[in-house]
């Protein structure tokens, strides 16, 4: 089973039609980011993509954030009514006051093993966190684990629990959204397994049945584009599929936005746009080369500001 690891290691050996250069050209890159041009872009940030960094101190760390030109958050690291170890309403009133908006927030159930017997389990931890999200206002609230799927059985299970989720942080006035790495593009047999990937690999794509066997009224998706191409995947042909249930993008390269030319953003922000999506969030993994995280995500914004196809 090739796993996340191998993918990165060797994603440079690879490449999928239409996703690759992209990146904005050296004159565009030359301009300088006015207020100007920070004002007329709305661009989310996913806490995560900070880390520790961010809890040295958090107050000024999101000043931090909007000064670099952020103005939506993606919220990470809830646990029984804290983000980080912050407790929820202090978080919020810290993010108002450095002019920020919470928007979205990440959340995964406490087991990974979606079973009979932990079902009513999930569905308790779903409208516990779907009440406390409330309170914050978020926009959407998304799960960003991927539960086990190791069979077309296994999955159409997960389906029903998903769906389960939809209806009860539906009820709190919160979509219920569902966020990709790469191994959802593994695919599954009857009776199997074990879920695998590869371009040769027969079965039934997970992602697919995710989209197939969820109800539209209650699951939407974020897609993360640089974890679809790590999945062999080009995001654009899944936009273009399923424009109606694709709601939320994650944009994220291998560090820096547009620094790899992996990813062709240019293309993804056209569809996107065509596709009537309107919320994003940068995500940043590990930085390669020593920086910090934050001036990692300082690298992001810069390009997405500068780049002349992001409205």
């Amino acid at each position: 089973m090739i796993n996340r690891r191998d993918f990165l290691k060797n994603a440079s050996l690879f490449t999928l039609g239409g996703l690759m250069a992209g990146k904005v050209g050296s004159a565009d890159a030359a301009k300088p980011v006015t207020s100007e041009t920070m004002a007329a872009k709305t661009v989310g940030l996913q806490i995560y993509s900070l880390g520790k960094e961010l809890y040295a101190d958090v107050p000024g760390g999101l000043k931090k954030i909007k000064q670099m030109g952020y103005t939506n958050l993606e919220l990470a690291g809830y646990k029984e009514g804290k983000i980080g170890g912050v407790d929820m309403m202090e978080f919020k009133k810290m993010v108002d006051d450095a002019g920020l908006k919470i928007t979205s927030s990440h959340v995964n159930p406490p087991v990974r093993e979606y079973t009979k017997a932990n079902r009513s389990q999930i569905s308790e931890y779903w409208k516990k966190t779907a009440d406390d999200h409330a309170k914050l206002g978020v926009k959407y609230l998304i799960q960003p684990g991927q539960p086990s799927t190791r069979s077309t059985e296994e999955t159409a299970f997960v389906c029903e629990i998903f769906n389960e989720a939809g209806k009860i942080v539906k009820a709190a006035g919160i979509p219920f959204g569902y966020h990709n790495h790469e191994m959802e593009f593994a695919k599954v047999n009857p009776g199997s397994t074990e879920a695998k990937l590869g371009r040769r690999v027969k079965g039934d794509c997970i992602y697919e049945l995710f989209l197939k066997n969820t109800d539209p009224s209650l699951v939407f998706f974020e897609m993360d584009v640089y974890w679809a191409v790590m999945g062999q995947q080009d995001p654009i042909e899944w936009l273009k599929k399923y424009p109606n249930r694709i709601k939320v993008l994650h944009i994220k390269d291998r560090a820096i936005l547009g620094e790899s030319g992996m990813m062709n953003f240019e293309n993804i922000f056209r569809q996107a746009y065509a596709n009537g999506i309107k919320d994003y969030f940068v995500e940043l993994e590990g930085m390669p080369d020593g920086r910090s995280q934050f001036e990692g995500v300082k690298g992001c914004v810069d390009y997405l500001l500068k780049a002349p196809f992001v409205k």
